[in-house]
């Protein structure tokens, strides 16, 4: 027995990022009314997707943003591990990749799928997001949490990103996806964090890495990709798979062919996903270009922080800039003592002209002095 988190339509009405700007979120179905179903949604004119026993589930093309089918695209979910891309998209960005990282026991001991990080051992940031994203290291999730100011600030950080994403139905609990009250995403929202994922070349390359070797307090060992369907499916690229007893099986991966990228996501699926996603991607490729889409892939919002603004005039003074005395002073004149001022200063320039005439007049009379 399980209970969706919260009906599709019910999104909030806006989200605050860390930049002090709020993002209105829409009330109706991002990237489409049709995706407002919970039911199969799907082109007309061709055969439906493959059955699959996922709740949850999107086909899309990268490329152009197009919904090709989905399955209760905006239901929310535990999403597990797929979270994980959020916290990849979000934070490669911020920090630098050769940056040394001596993780705390913190990490080291954090619950479920590890990487085996070591209080004894010094990492890169690139080793860190290559133990995330490939081996689902949830001491690797925590480890760069921490090194991005803590907890509380990815959280902030993660769920910023979704809402300038217009990833609405993601609320971010934990770095790693570990079940937490009120955490979700949906299928569509995997899709489109994917989507901005794989627009970044860091991304790609850790996603698609199948081995590396990573290092331990004595040398390094092996560690590799857990995406089956790098293994076995023409073309794919890679992402992310996720599991735990409460959200069950989740995934989100693309492949390319032919110069055309499909993405799929599914949510809580109860067994064996990789056949069925593969069909899912093989239906993606047959229909892309040949049918009217059932949604879009929205394109993110512009970032606040990356809109020039415009230069002030020249002639503009800020108040910073004036003599810390006269502006002092000025405040506290009254309207009368304002007008005087502005008669004496009026005055004194006055005489400095007059007497800067005069003195002009007795050096051309006199000559120069030295």
């Amino acid at each position: 027995m399980w209970t969706k988190l919260v009906p599709v339509t019910a999104l909030i009405a806006s989200a605050s990022l860390t930049s002090g700007t709020a993002y209105a979120a829409p009330t109706t179905p991002v990237g489409g009314d049709a995706l407002g179903s919970h039911g199969l949604v799907a082109p007309e004119g061709v055969k439906k997707p493959p059955k699959n026993e996922a709740t949850s589930f999107v086909i899309a093309d990268v490329d152009t943003g197009d919904v090709l089918a989905a399955k209760d695209a905006h239901g929310r979910y535990l999403p597990a591990s797929t979270l994980k891309t959020l916290t990849a998209v979000t934070l490669i960005p911020k920090l630098d990749k050769n940056r040394k990282v001596r993780p705390s026991d913190n990490a080291c001991n954090q619950e479920g799928t590890a990487v085996g990080l070591s209080p004894k051992t010094t990492y890169k940031v690139d080793d860190l997001f290559r133990a995330l994203l490939m081996s689902s290291g949830n001491d690797a999730a925590m480890a760069l949490a921490e090194t991005n100011g803590g907890v509380a600030r990815t959280m902030s950080d993660m769920n910023a990103e979704a809402k300038r994403l217009q990833a609405y139905d993601t609320v971010a609990k934990t770095p790693s996806g570990l079940d937490k009250p009120g955490q979700s995403s949906s299928a569509y929202d995997l899709a489109l964090i994917a989507r901005a994922g794989l627009a970044n070349p860091a991304f790609r390359g850790y996603i698609s890495t199948k081995t590396a070797n990573f290092p331990a307090p004595k040398g390094h060992y092996e560690i590799s990709n857990h995406n089956k369907l790098l293994w076995r499916y023409k073309g794919m690229i890679g992402i992310k798979n996720g599991w735990t007893s409460k959200a069950l099986g989740s995934f989100v991966g693309a492949a390319t062919r032919d110069g055309h990228t499909i993405v799929v996501s599914i949510m809580r699926h109860e067994g064996y996903f990789w056949d069925e996603v593969a069909k899912l991607l093989d239906w993606g490729f047959s229909v892309r270009g040949k049918v009217t889409p059932v949604g879009k892939l929205v394109d993110p919002l512009p970032d606040p922080q990356a809109i020039p603004r415009a230069s002030a005039p020249a002639s503009h003074v800020t108040p910073a800039a004036q003599p810390p005395l006269l502006d002092t002073a000025g405040r506290k004149q009254s309207d009368s003592t304002k007008l005087i001022g502005a008669a004496v200063i009026g005055g004194g320039l006055l005489f400095g002209l007059i007497w800067l005439g005069y003195g002009i007049r007795r050096r051309r009379r006199g000559g120069s002095r030295v």
